[in-house]
Order: structure tokens, then C-alpha cells, then sequence
């Protein structure tokens, strides 16, 4: 998180003199202040190093174990941090980025389907959304040590970059200590271990079910050498667009830029500096909080209810600080206290119907839709999805706030408008579903039954033509 970095002033006197320049002539354009586009590629490298390393790691975790890629994940991860907080020039500070985003590649390609692999089918949501929880955290922890880093002049920055190395340091030690998935472990015809994890982590050993489906399932994943090529099938079809619109739609929301730049976002508005990093903390604490309540709730009411619910919540609260924003904001004007703060109670608000809908399940969903042939490469193209589109906003938010101003959340509101539509008409509830019997969703759905059943119809005649 490096939103709170990229406004300290040694941070940006050392590296990007030209930002530190022009944001000490406030009296520019509120909108433009920090638009760089040197900046903003600072921030953006660390993402499209993911989307390379994503498609990489997913013959590791597929062929190698889950658990291998999270401790390559931990270990470049471990690298990057140490390389940002020792940098003396922009190239350590953006190989040391890269490094980040190689970790982050690794990481969330391989820790989505541990979880979703590990835990028993009617607390999958609950666990899965677990990572969603600790990436929220770790956004609040961030925030919090960047309050407290900005006031150690001049060498703050160097501690928060460098503080990134302990949770790559718990991540690669997990990784080793931790078993690897009885699906992972039968994948690779290791049966007879694979059984005792299922039984270890099921507590009984009256796992025969289970463990049948496990072995079927691998037996057809094993039969299947390009699941690249696979998950371009008829009947894979309806996965692979939830895997392509869930990502897209989880970063149309707009929350990046939201948390991002909450502190920038803040100080252009007129907040002190410290204000800006008190709100930032406030969004974060207020992220974690809401995914505590989708936690509780996504195993009892279901994915759809949350993902609607919450894209009308958001919708509302962001057409309501556009109005303000528009009205009360110009080019030279500050907001006035009781405005300000308006905004930030709908900023919250919009963070949180966020934190219990699209945050959470824009990874739970796709991870739990695939069957295990194609799930690692399932997988790898919803986080390759989300890094693009992490990468294309990133780079391209600064210049779009300049240009659309306030226009930029009705931008969103549009698209959050769209997303609701689409899961309203075309995501089955798949709550309580065991991760092996989802194919049989897509082909009782009024809309993916179509494209889904002339496969198997065509299947079938095979079939008995073979009979």
C-alpha cells in the first residue's frame, strides 16, 4: 500500500523531485496536483510484474503444490521489501517494486485455492473470505505504520517500505510449515498422504465421499494436459466469463482509487496532512470491519444477496459525494469542514457496502466455481484480470480525476450499476455447493443452461456412439 508514502515529502524530494515541486504550489488545479505519470507508473509496476508472474506460477502450484508457490510468493516478496527500503536511486526503488509484485503474483494465485481446497463445503465462503480480511488488514496496518513513519524525518519512508518484509517473512515460514491440499496431493498421485490430510483437516476419518470426488476429479484433471485450452470449451464458458467480469467489475467499483489515494484524494480536498492519514486509516479500519459482517453472512444468505445489496449501497454513495463535490468543489475552492466530512461519512459508507460485497467475493466467487482441471489456470486468469485492471487504473486515475473531476464517481456508478444487473441476471447461488458438483449450477440456469447442455448433449451422442 504506498498511497501513504507517495505523500511524504522525503519520499518525494529523493525520487520524484518534480511531484515534491509541484505540490508545494497548492494553489494549482485541486484535481491535478499529483498528476505524474512517472508517479503513478511508481505505484502501477508492482501490478504489472503480478500479471506477468501470475500465469507463471500456474503451472508451479498446478505441477509443484499449492504450497510452493506460496513460499516463492513469501520469498520475492521478502526481496522487494528489503530492495525499497535500502534503495538510494529510482531503479533499486523499482526493481525492489517488481520484486513486490512478483510475490503478490505467486501469493494470489496460489492462497485463494489453498483456502478454498482446505476448507469443508458450508464454511467455504466463510474461510475463503479470510483473505480477503488479511488484504484488508494489512491496507490498515499499512496505513496506520505510514501515520506513524511520516513523522520520523527523514528516514520514515525507508521503514515503511521496509516493514513489508514481515509479513513475506510469515508468509514463506507458513508455506513451509503448513500441509499441502489432499486435492493438490492426489493431483500429483500422491493418494495414500492426500487421504490423511483430508482426514487430519476434516477431523474423521469418514472422509470416503470427499475423498472419491477428489480422486475423480484429478483423475480428470491429470487427463487434461492444457487447461489453458480447456477453459475455452462450450461447457467451461460460464466460468471463464465470471473469471474475466468478476475481477473487471470488483476494480469498476472504483475502490483502488478510493483507498489508493485516499490520502491524496483527502489533501486535495483540503484536509491537513495528518487528516488525510487519519482518514486513510478510518477507510481501512472501516474495510475490515464490513468484511467481518460478509463473513458472518455470505454461508447463510449467499453470495447474490451480498453482491446486489451492496452495488446499490454504493451506487447511492457515490452519486451523493459527486453532487457534493460538484457543487461545493471547484477548481480553486476548499470543501467547508461540514462538507468535508459529509464526504467522508459517504466515502466510509461506500468503502463498507464494498468490504461485504464485491471486495470479498470478486475472490471468492471465481475460486470456487472451477472444477480442478481448470482451476489453477482458472485462477490465474482472475488474478492476470484484476492486475490489468489494478495497472490500467492506477496509471490512468490521476489524469482521469484531472479531466472528469467529479465526473470520475459518476464514472463508476454507471459501471457499478452495470455489474449489479449482471449478477442479478447471470450468477447462480452457489453457497453451500460442494466445489465438485458446481457444473451441475450452470446447467439447471435459465440462461447458461443453453450454452452448457448443447455440449453435453454433443457429449453424450459421443457417448453412446462409443457404448
Amino acid at each position: 500500500m504506498h498511497g501513504g508514502v507517495t505523500s511524504m515529502d522525503e519520499f518525494l524530494r529523493r525520487f520524484f523531485y518534480s511531484v515534491y515541486l509541484k505540490k508545494q504550489h497548492v494553489h494549482e488545479d485541486n484535481y491535478c496536483k499529483y498528476n505524474n505519470q512517472v508517479l503513478a507508473a511508481f505505484t502501477s509496476s508492482l501490478y504489472m510484474a503480478g500479471l506477468v508472474a501470475s500465469p507463471v506460477a500456474s503451472p508451479i502450484t498446478r505441477n509443484y503444490g499449492r504450497r510452493a508457490s506460496i513460499i516463492c510468493g513469501g520469498i520475492s516478496f521478502f526481496i522487494g521489501a528489503v530492495l525499497n527500503a535500502a534503495a538510494v536511486n529510482l531503479g533499486m526503488l523499482l526493481s525492489g517494486r517488481i520484486m513486490l509484485g512478483v510475490g503478490i503474483g505467486f501469493g494470489n494465485q496460489a492462497v485463494p485455492l489453498y483456502l478454498s481446497e482446505m476448507a469443508p463445503a458450508h464454511l467455504r465462503g466463510c474461510l475463503n473470505m479470510m483473505f480477503q480480511l488479511a488484504t484488508t488488514l494489512g491496507i490498515f496496518t499499512a496505513n496506520m505504520i505510514n501515520y506513524g513513519t511520516s513523522k520520523l524525518h527523514p528516514w520514515g519512508w525507508r521503514l515503511s517500505l521496509g516493514l513489508a518484509a514481515a509479513p513475506a517473512f510469515v508468509m514463506t515460514v507458513g508455506g513451509i510449515l503448513l500441509p499441502e491440499t489432499p486435492n493438490s496431493l492426489i493431483e500429483q498421485g500422491n493418494k495414500t498422504k492426500g487421504r490423511r490430510v483430508l482426514e487430519r483437516i476434516r477431523g474423521t476419518e469418514n472422509v470416503d465421499a470427499e475423498f472419491e470426488d477428489m480422486v475423480d476429479a484429478s483423475e480428470l484433471a491429470r487427463s487434461v494436459k492444457h487447461p489453458f485450452r480447456n477453459i475455452l470449451k462450450r461447457r467451461n464458458r460460464p466460468q471463464l466469463i465470471m473469471a474475466i467480469l468478476m475481477p473487471t467489475f470488483q476494480i469498476l467499483t472504483g475502490i483502488n482509487i478510493i483507498l489508493f489515494y485516499a490520502p491524496v484524494l483527502f489533501q486535495s480536498m483540503g484536509f491537513k496532512r495528518a487528516a488525510s492519514l487519519y482518514s486513510s486509516a478510518l477507510t481501512g479500519a472501516v474495510l475490515a470491519s464490513s468484511t467481518l459482517l460478509s463473513m458472518a453472512t455470505v454461508d447463510r444468505w449467499g453470495r447474490r444477496v451480498l453482491l446486489i445489496t451492496g452495488g446499490i449501497q454504493m451506487i447511492i454513495c457515490q452519486v451523493i459525494v459527486a453532487i457534493i463535490l460538484g457543487l461545493k468543489f471547484g477548481s480553486d475552492k476548499e470543501l467547508s469542514r461540514g462538507y468535508s466530512i459529509v464526504v467522508v461519512v459517504f466515502i466510509c459508507l461506500f468503502v463498507a457496502a464494498f468490504g461485504y460485497s464485491w471486495g470479498p467475493l470478486g475472490w471468492t466467487v471465481p475460486s470456487e466455481i472451477f472444477p480442478l482441471e481448470t482451476r489453477s489456470a482458472g485462477q490465474s486468469i482472475t488474478v492476470t484480470v484484476n492486475l490489468f485492471f489494478t495497472f490500467a487504473i492506477a496509471q490512468s486515475f490521476l489524469s482521469l480525476l484531472c479531466a472528469m473531476r467529479f465526473g470520475i464517481f459518476l464514472f463508476f456508478s454507471c459501471w457499478i450499476a452495470v455489474m449489479t444487473i449482471f449478477i442479478y441476471l447471470f450468477l447462480p447461488e452457489t453457497k453451500g455447493v460442494p466445489i465438485e458438483e458446481m457444473m451441475r449450477l450452470w446447467e439447471k440456469h435459465w440462461f447458461w443452461k443453453k450454452i452448457v447442455s448443447e455440449d453435453q448433449q454433443v457429449k453424450n451422442t459421443n457417448g453412446l456412439n462409443h457404448a
